[in-house]
Parts: structure tokens; sequence; C-alpha cells
């Protein structure tokens, strides 16, 4: 055919005219499903299939105009038109009026849809999509003490899933404040800075078990998947797996083959050993009265029943690594039982994250070895890129202590991510910019921990130190006084005695420091708190010497910051202090 003859034909059968009229009518019902939908809530994947179509009509389109004609006898196939006939025909202008009223709402939907963003689409375009929070599972088993393995069987899952680094896994510590069911799912989701809510229940009688989960999208209400599971007691580990697996495919995150192994992982085939774990799992995570101690006697409980479960050898490490500063228990002897702890449960498997992350703060506050934390916590990122605990304690920890504040600051940032309504990630978050002398930012902060929990001792007294070291000394000595009301710890009340020394009421000071005599004889009082005192009154060679001791009782948790602590400023420069920080800070010998 003549190419002008071709060109001539599409234009005489309306081609051209059905082509423009089509796209433009397609982009104005591409623009409603785009803009509007997603306000009626309609599902996205509506959305693609009305794209899908309009893309699919377009040649079919173009091939109806080819073939057929309308004429005033109705629509007729054109090889049954005369053309001449039909060039006599009247030119009809009305596609051109549909066009150009097509193009005028379309335009209108973009600028409207650009400009006027409702706050559902801007949560939607700020949340990250491969983002999840697993909440509490109801308990739905007749005795109540099974409590346990509802929380266990929902924790087992958060932390397969934690394991990918695809997602953004919210820790539990923060979805623990939420009932499974709750009404405002988007609220929920909004809080916690995730677009989906995994919730479920567990039912166990006997050795059978039920578990009922089902994936929600938070913002749109819509439920993405849900199965129930009734398997033995024994099948546990594949159910939690299975369902790690699903809802990691159905948020489409990319798997690699070690994060399939892990997901996939049976850390025990001992079901008594298991129960006994998550018992004391749950014990752990209330930290409060006695439960730590409780908590203990679980795990090694579990150990007894199988030798070589190395998540509970170590939980146990953790467990004991923060029992001083819970129970008052002694560091060194709960450090060495921690540091025995982490290095049996890397011997069992040296690719479990838990035990990295427990010998990171070992190795922080037991053997003062920035060096060593610091490559315990990067393995147990690596290897559970959500784990909020090792970002926290990295961040706060080793890399605080060695000055580097950009790295500490990104990886408390992170955690507080991970575990957003977590007041202790707040504050040691907040403690950082204290550290970098940045004191505004600190206080500001800290303010956020105290309203969190304002019966968190631990954050009053860090907003304490923060204002002190800014020079406010009123506004310190107040927040060191509400932290003494609800903590008796002898480093607060060092802490608060030292700042109205500082601000000329010695007598206090010194009257403490006869206190914490007393103190000793039926807890542990760590040097460093002896330092801090005579430091505030003027007695530099004393508190040098208290400050030593400090570092061969090995007490990093208060020695580690010595670097950068702005409160030790007096003694900067003094040729035994610049001698202790090189102690603390330089690489040691792993034991």
């Amino acid at each position: 055919m003549n190419p002008k003859n071709f060109f001539g034909e599409l234009k005489r059968r309306n081609v051209y005219k059905v082509a423009v009229a089509y796209a433009v009518v397609g982009w104005v019902i591409a623009q409603i499903a785009t803009q509007i939908f997603p306000f009626l809530e309609i599902p996205n994947w509506v959305v693609r299939l009305v794209i899908v179509l309009i893309a699919i009509g377009f040649p079919i389109a173009l091939v109806i105009a080819w073939a057929f004609e309308a004429t005033p006898e109705g629509i007729k196939r054109t090889e049954d038109v005369d053309p001449a006939a039909s060039a006599r025909q009247p030119r009809k202008h009305v596609w051109i009026y549909v066009v150009a009223i097509g193009a005028a709402f379309s335009i209108g939907l973009f600028f409207v849809g650009r400009y006027s963003v409702t706050p559902r689409q801007s949560e939607a375009t700020t949340l990250p999509a491969k983002s999840i929070a697993v909440l509490p599972f109801d308990n739905l088993s007749r005795d109540p003490d099974n409590a346990f393995f509802a929380e266990g069987v929902q924790d087992e899952i958060l932390t397969r899933l934690a394991k990918v680094a695809d997602l953004k896994v919210i820790a539990r510590t923060s979805t623990q404040r939420f009932k499974s069911a709750p009404p405002d799912l988007r609220e929920i989701a909004k809080q916690l800075g995730v677009a989906h809510i995994l919730e479920g229940s567990v039912q166990k009688v006997n050795d059978q078990v039920r578990v009922n989960v089902q994936l929600i999208n938070a913002l749109t209400n819509a439920h993405l998947w849900a199965e129930i599971y009734d398997r033995k007691l024994s099948d546990i580990f594949a159910v939690q797996s299975d369902i790690a697996k699903t809802v990691a495919d159905t948020l489409q995150a990319k798997l690699t083959g070690s994060e399939k192994q892990m997901i996939a992982a049976q850390p025990t085939t001992d079901t008594t050993a298991y129960e006994l774990y998550l018992k004391g799992r749950a014990l752990w995570q209330r930290r409060s009265g006695d439960n730590i101690p409780k908590a203990i006697a679980f795990y090694e409980q579990a150990i007894q029943h199988d030798p070589n479960y190395a998540l509970a050898y170590a939980a146990l490490a953790s467990a004991h690594a923060l029992s001083p500063y819970y129970t008052g228990a002694r560091q060194h002897d709960a450090f060495v039982k921690a540091k025995e702890a982490a290095q049996r449960a890397l011997q069992i498997d040296p690719n479990l994250p838990e035990a990295h992350t427990a010998l990171g703060k070992i190795r922080n506050f037991a053997d003062i070895d920035m060096q060593g934390s610091i490559r315990e916590f990067e393995r147990a990122i690596e290897l559970n890129p959500n784990d909020a605990s090792a970002h926290h304690w990295l961040g706060s920890g080793p890399l605080v202590s060695l000055a580097r504040f950009d790295e500490a600051i990104a990886h408390c940032k992170r955690s507080v991510e991970l575990d957003p309504l977590s007041p202790v990630m707040m504050v040691d978050y907040g403690s950082i910019f204290f550290y970098a002398k940045r004191y505004d930012e600190s206080i500001s902060v800290l303010r956020k921990a105290v309203e969190m929990d304002p019966s968190f001792g631990y954050a009053h007294q860090t907003l304490a130190t923060a204002y002190q070291a800014k020079g406010d000394l009123r506004n310190a000595i107040a927040e060191f006084e509400k932290a003494k009301q609800v903590d008796d710890a002898p480093v607060i009340l060092a802490e608060w005695a030292a700042a109205k020394a500082w601000a000329g009421d010695k007598g206090t000071a010194r009257k403490t420091l006869a206190e914490l005599d007393v103190i000793a004889q039926r807890r542990e009082v760590v040097a460093y708190v002896r330092a801090v005192l005579h430091l505030s009154l003027g007695d530099k060679d004393e508190a040098m010497r208290w400050l030593e001791r400090s570092f061969e009782e090995g007490d990093g948790a208060n020695i580690g910051t010595l670097k950068v602590d702005p409160l030790l400023e007096s003694l900067r420069g003094d040729r035994r202090f610049e001698a202790l920080v090189q102690k603390v800070v330089a690489p040691k010998t792993q034991q």
C-alpha cells in the first residue's frame, strides 16, 4: 500500500481521533484510579489492574476504529461503507470537545492529587513498604499459665523476621504495649513507624498447638494473608518458620540463602527445654524485681535438658550481664558468668546473633575492650540487621567511648527506629549528644524519654547530667531528686550530692561519702561513684585514685566513657588522667 494512501486511510477511518480520545480518556481513568482509589481504601492491586487494562485496550480500540465506522444507519464494517458517501457526511467536532474536557479534567485531577495529599496517602509514602510489627498474640488456652507460650511464639516469629535485612521489624519492647487485635491499627502503625501488622492467637492443650495469624496492611486495613496451623508441640518451630517465610514473601522481601537458613533454624529438639526457655524469656522481658534471677533459673533448667541449646546460653549471658543494674548483683561475679555463657553459645553456634550481642556487651562492660566489643556488635548486626539492642549497645557503648559520635548517633537512631517506644533506647540516644557536648539536643531527646516514662529514674538521672554539663545546676539538682525518688542506686545518690557540691553545698557531698560506706555493707558501691564525689570536693588526687581503682575493677559501664565525659573536664590535662584514658581506649588482648 502507498504510504500516503495508508495515512490517508487512517485519517478517513478516524483512527487518529480514536487514538487521541482514547489516550485522554485513559489518562483520566488512570488519574482517578491513582488519586481517588487510595482514599476509598481500594487495594493497590485494583489500581494496577486498571492501568494494565487501559494499556491492553489501546491497540484494541485502534483495530476497532480501523475495522468499523459509525454511519447514520449505525455501525458498519468499513469495507461496506462507500468512501465517497463517507466523505460527503458533515464533519462532527464532538470528539474535539470530549478530548478538551477530558484533558482539563485530567490536569485538574493531577494537581489535586499533587498538592492536596491526604494524611493517609502521606503516611503511605513515609512509612517503609517492607516494614512490620508483630503484636502480642492472644492466649486462648484455658490455663492462664500458658500465657508465656503465646508470648514466646510471637517473640520467635518476630526474631526470625528480624534476621531479614530487607525488612524493618519493630522490637518486642515496643510492640508489647499493644494488645492483640487493637481497634485502631493505623494509629499503632503510625506510632511504630510500620506499614503492616501481624496479629494472632495461640491455643495450647497438652502437646497440641493451634496458631492463628493474619497479616494486615495497617493503612488500608486490607487483610493480605491469614492461616490457621494445627500442629503438635514438636512442630512449633516449623510453624514459626513457615509464618516468617510467608510474611517475608508477601511483603516481597528479598531473602539471601543464609537468611533462609536462619528463618528455618530449629534451636532445640527438646520441647521441655523450649518451654523452660520461654518461661525465662517472659520473665527476662519484665526486668523488675526478682524476675531476672527467676529467668536465670529457667535458662539453667533449659540447658540441663538440652546442653547444646545455644540460644538458652545466649539468653543466660544477657541476663547475667545486666543483673548488676537491675538486681544489685556484684559486677565481677555476674560478668564472669555472662562471659562463660556467651562463649559456650558461640562454641555451639558461631553464627548466633544473640550470642554475639551478649558478648559485645561483656567486652564493653567487663573487659573494657572497645575494639573487641565493636567487632562482636557488628557481627551481630550482620547476622540480625533488626537487632535493636545490638545497634543500641554499639552506639551508646564502644563507639561513643572512642568519640566516634557520628557513627554512635546513627546506630542509636536506628535502635530508636526499631524500638520507638523504649525509654532506655531514647535515653541512651540522648546521652550521645551529651558526650558530644551538644547539650541542647541532648536535653531535647531526654525530655522525650522522661515523657515516655516519668517513673524511669535513669531518664531523670541522664537529663540531670546534661543540665549539669550545660551549667544549669538548679535543673540538674531537681532532676537528680526526681531520680532519687524512684531509684535508690548509689550512683544517683552520688551524682546528686556532687551536683549540690558544685552548687556550693560541700557538706552534702561529704555526708554522702560517709553514707556510701554504710550502703557498701549491704550492696556493691563501685569505685567510680566515690571518684565523682571527691572531684566535686576539689580533691583531684583522691578522685584519680578511685578512677584508677574503677578501671582495675573492670567497671566499663562507668569508666568506659572517660575519654568523652564532660563532667570530668576539670581532670583533662592531668598526666595521670590522660594515661588512664589511654588504658581505657587501648586495644585489649581478648581472653
